[in-house]
C-alpha cells in the first residue's frame, strides 16, 4: 500500500525532485491500519513493563489512625511536639539506642519533612467551617484548634513492612511525645527548684528578723503596761503598729496590735518552712529522675520509673505529715495525667491498613508510551525511506 498517490509520484519524477519528507494525516492512518499488529504488540509490551514498574519499584504504603479521645492533644500542642520528635529521633539514633530493625525508620523520622507529610491532622473545624460559624458563639472559638485524629502514613517495600513502618512510627509518637512533655515538666521543677528555693530562703530570712523586732516591741510594751497599769482602755479603732500615730494609743491596743502583727508573721514562716519543705522533696525526686531522662527516651517506660519514686519518696514521709504529701499528690496527678494522654487518650481504632495504589494509570501510562515509541518509530523509518528515495519500495509493514 502506497502512502502518496501515483499522480503525485509522477510529478516529482517528472521535476527530478524527491518527495518532501512530511507525513499528511492519512499518511499516519495508513501507517496505523498497515502495522497495526506490531503496533499493539509493542502496547502490550509495554503496559507489562509498565506493571512490572509499578509491582517492583512501587513501595506499599500503610495508615493507622490515633483517636485523641480525651482532646489532651491541641494546635499548640501538636506544633510543638512536630519540631521536638524529629529532634528526638535524630538523637535516637546518634545514641543508638534505635533498634537495628528500624533505625531506618528513625532515620526518616529525623526529617522535619517527613512529620508534615506522613503526619495528618483532623481538626474538629475546617477553615471554611471556622469562617462559616464565625460570630455564632463563642464556645467554638476554640473548637477550631481542638485535634480529633491523627492520621500516621509509612512506607515500605511490602504489605508487612509497611505496616511494621507504621506501627514504628506511631509507637514513636506515643512514646515520644510523652517524653517530650515529661522533659519539659522536668524542666519546669528544676526551674522551680532553684529560683523558688533561693527566693524561700530569702523569705524566710526576712521575716525572722521582723519577728524578732515585733516581739522585742511587744516585750517593751508589755514593761511599759507594767509600768504605768492604770493605762488600761482599749478602742475600739482598727490601727496598723507600723502606724506614726500608733505610739500614743492606749499601751494595750498596741499590744493587741503587735500580737496580731507577731501572729502573721509566724504563720507566713511555717507556710514558708512547708513550701522549703516540699522543694527539698522534689530536689530528691529531680536527683533521681533527671539521670534516666537522659538515657531512656520512652516517655510512657518513664512515666512508670517515675511514679516508682514517687511512690518510695511517699513511704518516707509520715503519714500525718499532709504538707510535704501534698507535693508528691501534685507531682503524681501531673504523671498519671501525662500518661493518660499518651496512651488511653491516642490510641489506634483500627488496625493499620496497607495499600500499593497506581497499578491502572502506571499500566496504563506504559502502554501509551510504547504505542507513541512505536509509531514515531515505524514513521520515521517511512520519512529514512522517502528521503533515501526508496519510498517507493514501501510495503505494508
Amino acid at each position: 500500500m502506497s502512502l502518496h498517490s501515483s499522480g503525485n509520484s509522477s510529478t516529482y519524477e517528472q521535476n527530478g525532485i524527491s518527495p518532501s519528507p512530511q507525513l499528511s494525516l492519512n499518511d499516519m492512518i495508513d501507517l496505523i491500519i498497515t502495522s497495526y499488529k506490531k503496533i499493539l504488540i509493542a502496547s502490550a509490551i509495554g503496559a507489562l513493563l509498565g506493571y512490572a514498574a509499578w509491582f517492583f519499584l512501587f513501595q506499599y504504603r500503610a495508615e493507622v489512625t490515633l483517636i485523641n479521645a480525651t482532646n489532651g492533644l491541641d494546635l499548640v500542642s501538636w506544633r510543638i511536639l512536630q519540631k521536638g520528635l524529629p529532634n528526638l529521633a535524630d538523637q535516637i539514633v546518634q545514641d543508638n539506642k534505635a533498634p537495628e530493625s528500624e533505625v531506618t525508620v528513625y532515620r526518616q523520622m529525623s526529617d522535619p519533612e517527613w512529620w508534615k507529610s506522613n503526619v495528618e491532622a483532623t481538626y474538629a473545624l475546617s477553615k471554611a467551617d471556622t469562617k462559616d460559624l464565625a460570630g455564632i458563639s463563642k464556645d467554638l472559638d476554640g473548637a477550631g484548634s481542638s485535634i480529633l485524629s491523627l492520621m500516621i502514613t509509612a512506607p515500605g517495600h511490602s504489605r508487612k513492612a509497611s505496616i511494621e513502618n507504621a506501627d514504628v512510627a506511631s509507637r514513636f509518637l506515643l512514646t515520644g511525645g510523652a517524653y517530650l512533655q515529661l522533659r519539659s515538666m522536668l524542666n519546669g521543677y528544676e526551674a522551680e527548684a532553684l529560683s523558688a528555693k533561693v527566693d524561700v530562703e530569702k523569705r524566710i530570712g526576712s521575716t525572722e528578723i521582723e519577728l524578732a523586732y515585733l516581739q522585742g516591741r511587744a516585750k517593751n510594751l508589755d514593761d511599759l503596761l507594767k509600768r504605768f497599769p492604770s493605762d488600761q482602755k482599749i478602742t475600739q479603732q482598727v490601727t496598723d503598729p507600723k502606724d506614726s500615730g500608733a505610739k500614743y494609743l492606749p499601751i494595750s491596743t498596741q499590744i493587741i496590735a503587735i500580737n496580731t502583727e507577731i501572729y502573721q508573721n509566724r504563720e507566713v514562716l511555717a507556710r514558708l518552712t512547708d513550701r522549703l519543705t516540699q522543694l527539698e522533696i522534689m530536689n530528691q525526686f529531680l536527683q533521681e529522675a533527671t539521670p534516666k531522662a537522659q538515657t531512656q527516651f520512652d516517655g510512657i517506660g518513664l512515666i512508670k520509673q517515675y511514679l516508682l519514686i514517687e511512690d518510695t519518696l511517699r513511704k518516707a514521709l509520715s503519714p500525718d505529715d499532709l504538707k510535704a504529701r501534698a507535693a508528691l499528690d501534685q507531682l503524681r496527678s501531673k504523671l498519671l495525667k501525662l500518661e493518660d494522654r499518651f496512651t488511653k487518650g491516642l490510641e489506634a481504632n483500627t488496625s493499620p491498613i496497607a495499600y500499593k495504589r497506581g497499578a491502572i494509570k502506571v499500566t496504563l501510562g506504559g502502554m501509551a508510551l510504547a504505542f507513541l515509541v512505536t509509531l514515531l518509530f515505524f514513521a520515521r523509518a517511512v520519512l529514512v525511506l522517502r528521503v533515501d528515495g526508496r519510498w517507493k519500495s514501501f510495503l505494508p509493514l
